[in-house]
């Protein structure tokens, strides 16, 4: 069975737009970000992020990001009524992806200097987890 994603509605037959059809809202990404370098995985905490996302907002994230492949919902087993997503391995694939988006920012913004100091030792090790 093939894990690729039918891209029926999809504007163009190009590959950066059949991405930024699924990813390309600013709240997927972070969510991806979250779980994959700041030990997040409930909806509680994705709540508690800087950037402020609303709880609608987060379930239809969730909800499409697990339709594609991307994440998967596990019940916890210490406490049942509060599920867990966890990366898939397609998730986990965007890994290298993030890691230049980050070390391109750290090239054109300001940082700041805690993030700065884990960008730095990326450059050395790019499989290292960041933030």
């Amino acid at each position: 069975m093939s894990n690729k994603i039918l891209l029926k509605n999809s504007r163009s037959k190009c590959p950066l737009s059949g991405f930024l059809d699924i990813l390309g809202d600013k709240w997927s990404l972070l969510i991806i970000r979250d779980l994959m370098f700041n030990d997040k995985n409930t909806f509680g905490e994705f709540l508690k992020s800087p950037e402020s996302i609303a709880t609608n907002i987060l379930t239809s994230r969730l909800t499409r990001l697990e339709a594609n492949g991307f994440i998967k919902k596990i019940n916890d087993t210490e406490n049942k009524k509060i599920p867990q997503y966890n990366l898939t391995k397609k998730g986990d694939d965007l890994r290298p992806l993030l890691v230049e988006v980050f070390l391109w920012a750290d090239k054109y913004f300001l940082i700041p200097k805690e993030i700065k100091e884990q960008i730095r030792l990326v450059r050395k090790n790019k499989n290292m987890e960041i933030l």
